[in-house]
């Protein structure tokens, strides 16, 4: 029951997808990315549009923000497109922070992540990550008030039932949120973090 409360948010918007490393960049429009930056204000988020700036063939950063409070601290976030910060500022509030209460019995102090941009392919392709755009967040840990520090690289798999079933449900709460979620159940590549993309794929390992 806890998960399926937990999992409910429907996706409102799903930027342009990643180019080839070698096309030009096109971000969202000035209309959608109005709609989000009003979004983002309506839920009481705190943030700092950024510059658009084109990075490399098939990397840039257009449509973006900087993160400043969503009541969740979060570190080692730079700039997120701002349809991936508001599903990103949605999933920490209303997913992450109750499933550690509810799960775990204890309020959430922070969550880590690996960055959201970085000009890359995606690994044994030529197609950009969505991280060239600023599209996609990594999630590495959730840290807890009391102390604890719950790491999917060592606790995908715990032998805590608990800790076990807490990254269960903040992933399948990811893939309501998100167009493209992978988890070490993907592949080795994702065994340290949670990929979190908002994007048209709607796939979820």
């Amino acid at each position: 029951m806890i998960a399926l409360a937990l999992a409910g948010c429907g996706r409102v918007e799903h930027p342009s997808t990643p180019p080839r490393s070698g096309q030009p960049v096109a971000g969202p429009s000035a209309l959608e990315t109005g709609q989000c930056l009003a979004d983002l204000q309506r839920l009481g988020v705190d943030y700092q549009p950024l510059p658009d700036r084109q990075l490399g063939p098939g990397c840039a950063i257009l449509g973006t923000v900087k993160l400043l409070d969503i009541g969740v601290p979060t570190a080692n976030l730079g700039a997120v497109r701002c349809g991936e910060a508001r599903a990103y500022a949605g999933w920490a509030r209303n997913a992450v922070g109750p499933a550690a209460y509810q799960i775990l019995g204890s309020e959430l102090a922070r969550i880590d992540s690996m960055g959201s941009y970085s000009c890359r392919n995606v690994a044994g392709t030529k197609r950009r990550s969505g991280h060239s755009i600023a599209n996609a967040i990594d999630i590495s840990a959730f840290v807890l008030k009391d102390g604890r520090r719950i790491t999917v690289l060592s606790d995908w798999n715990s032998p805590d039932q608990n800790v076990r079933y807490f990254l269960r449900v903040v992933h399948q709460s990811a893939c309501k949120r998100f167009g493209t979620v992978l988890s070490p159940d993907y592949n080795t590549a994702h065994r340290d973090h949670l990929h979190l993309e908002d994007d048209r794929a709607g796939f979820c390992r």
